[in-house]
């Protein structure tokens, strides 16, 4: 008995002792594992940052949108997935077209526990869960799938369940947008029996200019692109996050997209949420404004199209089918409007973007060019050249429209000769012309006029704040003849941003400036009107061609002259003081319908700057494929109509801004 009674005092010693050691020594310790909790944030939508003209005008707004999300926490199995898809899906229905075979395949499997294990092997079974899972994929009886395909409430249930396993724990998902106000009162009324389903409020991109400036401005793709993932989630953006795709949205994404609301969720051991907390409202993408005067592109929108159908009328210009304006200010670089239309069954389309993405021959345009390559490569200012046919070995005779008999460079300008600028690239090329000789130039004189040009901006890239930006074509010359074709734009190709960049060089006095869409970056503070500046874009300077400033003033003269002077080849076509270049490229059509391929056109171009001193606005005007030399004058009816329209907008922005205070309260008086 003592033995006995001894061993109790012992047991119950070494207890009192595991006690003291638990609640004294260790107590702290499992009092906070009892107590454990984890926190995890999850991150709401936001709007992104508006874009604004040059005068303030809101070009890109937001509207809420009310939509329903799903938040899957880290106790949500499939089944309650399928649970929760089966009750919404009897409230409203989503579209289904955004399914893939694997999504149903990964429907099914959850569908269909059970029968997806016959699907294994004995051993098969003892892989690792992925393996398994991945074999379980590809076992999917293709019977299956053409089931769910034939059964449109299989196919909803199945877009419900993708919706809610397309993101991470705490991660809210968005299943349904543009819903009727019934719909979102419906679910509204039954969130308690819909575990993971909230009314949230959503945000879509609105444009009140409608199609104005559509296509530059780009597109919001709903969830990052699967083929820049990395690149987006190293950012911390989630997978259903909005992301600029196209143009301005993609160019300026890690400016414009916002910081998301954040939502606190703590849960205790077991993975139970226990509470739930807002540690930030989040706040909109940054804004930018832009170079663009809405009003002004407004106006060349309608001017261009409503130009291009005229046009169309004329029977011989069926290949004509776009056109392009690009209008800039040649010191600083803003781009006041860019516009692109294309003409397709009887509609006329947005082309925007084409102004700085497609390319073509622009004829006589570049003459200025090649004139000032001349003047750099030591031809004097005044020199006489005889226009008259030019004969080579082998090739038909090269001329101009009429021969002018002996001609200087600012003659040469005003009526276009073509045979004086052959005679600059024979001197560039080191070559004494004589009749009927064969033609010594080398692939080294092309890139030599090629680099000349290059200065202005031809042939390369203008270097604009836009992606997929062109910078034009430059073949490898089938013949060496072809560098008179060169030397009057007959030859390589360029984009009509390049030819505005081009003739900004020769109105501002010899600098080729970065064109650029957004001038400024700004704080989100107001609704209305821009916040602080977060970010200046300052006028970037690529480089001064190398000319003197009398070489560029001889060439300015000639553009003169082509406007203003009898002989001018746009002489008479102007209300307002525009001094400019004609350009007139015979060319092969190599537009959509191939049937056409090869057959001669023509395209039609105007470069100009207005007024003819100290410029305002620098253009250019491209069309395409016409198939009449004169095709009706569109170059130079669109060339007066643009500057006509940029005049009267200045006018009435001007007038605008000098409202007073006392004209406004007398008004409000009367």
């Amino acid at each position: 008995m003592n033995v006995f009674f001894f061993i109790i005092f012992l047991l119950f010693v070494a207890l009192i002792v595991r006690l003291g050691v638990v609640q004294i020594v260790q107590g702290e310790e499992y009092s906070k594992e009892v107590n454990r909790t984890e926190v995890d944030i999850s991150k709401y939508p936001a709007p992104r940052g508006k874009m604004y003209d040059r005068n303030g005008r809101v070009v890109v707004d937001n509207i809420n949108v009310p939509a329903i999300s799903y938040t899957v926490e880290k106790t949500t199995k499939a089944t309650d997935k399928l649970e929760t898809a089966q009750k919404l899906s009897e409230l409203i229905t989503i579209d289904t077209e955004f399914l893939k075979e694997r999504d149903l395949r990964d429907y099914w499997l959850a569908r269909h526990s059970e029968e997806a294990k016959d699907l294994l092997t004995k051993e098969e079974l003892k892989l690792e869960p992925k393996e398994t899972y991945q074999l379980q994929v590809e076992r999917v009886p293709a019977s299956e799938i053409t089931k769910i395909q034939n059964d449109p409430k299989e196919m909803q249930l199945a877009a419900f369940y993708t919706k809610f396993s397309s993101g991470y724990a705490y991660e809210p998902q968005i299943v349904a947008t543009n819903l009727t106000k019934e719909e979102v009162s419906l679910v509204a009324e039954r969130l308690e029996y819909l575990p993971g389903v909230d009314v949230i409020t959503d945000w879509d991109r609105y444009y009140p200019y409608e199609g104005v400036f559509r296509s530059i401005i780009g597109g919001v793709a709903d969830g990052i692109p699967q083929d820049n993932e990395s690149f987006f989630t190293a950012r911390s953006y989630a997978r259903n996050d909005r992301v600029g795709k196209s143009y301005l949205e993609l160019q300026y994404e890690d400016y414009l997209n916002p910081r998301k609301a954040q939502l606190k969720y703590t849960t205790n051991k077991d993975g139970e949420t226990v509470g739930q907390e807002f540690v930030d409202n989040g706040r909109r993408g940054y804004d930018l404004k832009l170079s663009v005067d809405i009003e002004l592109q407004k106006r060349v929108d309608e001017i261009v199209e409503s130009r291009l159908l005229e046009a169309k009328r004329h029977p011989d210009n069926y290949m004509l089918d776009r056109a392009f304006v690009v209008m800039m200010d040649p010191y600083n670089g803003d781009i006041l409007s860019m516009v692109g239309k294309r003409y397709n069954d009887g509609e006329v389309l947005n082309y925007d973007v084409g102004a700085f993405t497609s390319q073509y021959e622009m004829g006589s345009t570049v003459k200025g060019a090649t004139v000032l390559a001349g003047y750099q490569h030591g031809i004097s200012h005044g020199t006489s050249f005889y226009d008259a046919p030019i004969y080579l070995k082998g090739t038909k005779p090269k001329s101009s429209y009429k021969n002018f008999g002996w001609i200087n460079d600012v003659n040469a300008l005003k009526v276009s000769s073509n045979v004086y600028m052959f005679h600059i690239a024979m001197r560039i090329a080191g070559i004494s012309y004589s009749p009927y000789m064969s033609f010594p130039a080398s692939v080294e004189d092309f890139l030599t006029l090629r680099n000349y040009y290059a200065q202005f901006g031809l042939g390369v890239k203008t270097g604009i704040d836009l992606p997929i930006e062109s910078d034009g074509q430059q073949s490898p010359p089938p013949d060496m003849g072809k560098l008179l074709d060169l030397a009057i734009g007959q030859f390589d190709t360029y984009t009509p941003l390049q030819m505005a960049q081009y003739v900004s060089v020769i109105a501002n006095g010899g600098y080729r400036v970065q064109p650029r869409l957004v001038t400024s970056i700004h704080v989100p503070e107001g609704e209305e009107e821009l916040g602080p500046v977060a970010q200046e874009r300052d006028t970037v300077v690529l480089n001064k061609i190398n000319n003197t400033d009398e070489d560029i003033k001889r060439v300015q003269t000639g553009f003169k002259l082509v406007t203003s002077a009898q002989g001018g080849t746009a002489n008479g076509y102007f209300k307002h003081d525009v001094a400019g270049k004609t350009g007139t490229a015979q060319s092969q059509y190599w537009g959509p319908v191939r049937s056409y391929y090869g057959k001669s056109v023509y395209n039609l171009t105007f470069v100009g700057y207005y007024p003819s001193d100290n410029p305002e606005v620098a253009f250019s005007v491209v069309v395409p494929w016409a198939r009449t030399s004169r095709g009706e004058d569109i170059n130079k009816a669109i060339a007066n109509d643009i500057v006509n329209a940029y005049v009267e907008v200045q006018k009435q922005s001007e007038q605008n801004q000098t409202t007073t205070p006392n004209n406004t309260t007398e008004e409000q008086s009367e």
